[in-house]
């Protein structure tokens, strides 16, 4: 049987802390719920979690804090903050101790759910010795150290430019990756001629991708190009 996904929930409203874990549950995730920060740190001392749910503003100890000293322990595990704060501060103060999305209360379960399937994909990357990245694209593989795509029947070595790419879209895999953020990265200028450089090796990514046709690059009209598969 397949071990459930376990999800560590830090949020002092005990009505929304019920909800949330009878809802998590429900839908087959082992959660565990905490009332304060401290509880919640020594919760995460105690046993392995995969996934991390931190509600800002807890007494005895704050989101913010509990994450910079979860990372401290383990510098991988996703982390979503809950909270009612929409500061720009505080979203970029978030941002800045690693975490992986960021809810601003009130927000739909439904929501939460799709943002923590989509953090818990992106984070299946597989890291073996010699420090390779690999990720698993439906029925594709691609190896972003080695630059190469790969099916069970085909593997064909992408440009250095179409592997980072590819490798920023993984990275951002069922979210928009925006267009200026792709170019700086990248190119290091959002300029009109790195911009038709970056949409000739989309096209190109798209058709290496056709191999498994549930693996998508979609434009976002006016934003920039989303993974999906």
């Amino acid at each position: 049987m397949e071990e459930k996904i376990k999800i560590l929930l830090a949020e002092d409203d005990p009505n929304l802390g019920m909800l949330l874990r009878e809802y998590l549950q429900a839908k087959n995730y082992d959660t565990e719920w905490a009332e304060d920060g401290e509880v919640a740190y020594a919760a995460f001392l105690n046993k392995p979690f995969d996934i991390c749910l931190l509600d800002v503003m807890m007494p005895k100890k704050d989101g913010f804090t509990l994450a910079k000293e979860i990372r401290e322990v383990n510098s991988d595990i996703p982390i979503i903050f809950l909270t009612a704060k929409t500061m720009k501060e505080d979203v970029l103060a978030g941002f800045k101790l690693g975490a992986d999305d960021y809810m601003t209360k009130p927000f739909s379960m439904e929501e939460l759910l799709l943002r923590i399937e989509a953090i818990l994909r992106r984070s299946a990357i597989i890291k073996n010795e010699e420090g390779q990245e690999i990720y698993k694209l439906g029925k594709l593989t691609f190896n972003s150290k080695k630059q190469t795509l790969a099916d069970e029947f085909n593997e064909i070595k992408l440009t250095t430019k179409e592997s980072e790419l590819l490798t920023l879209l993984c990275e951002n895999a069922n979210q928009v990756l925006e267009r200026n953020y792709a170019l700086k990265a990248i190119w290091a200028d959002d300029n009109y001629f790195n911009a038709r450089s970056m949409d000739v090796y989309i096209t190109k990514l798209r058709k290496h991708l056709k191999i498994d046709p549930t693996v998508e690059i979609i434009n976002v009209h006016g934003k920039g190009y989303k993974l999906t598969f």
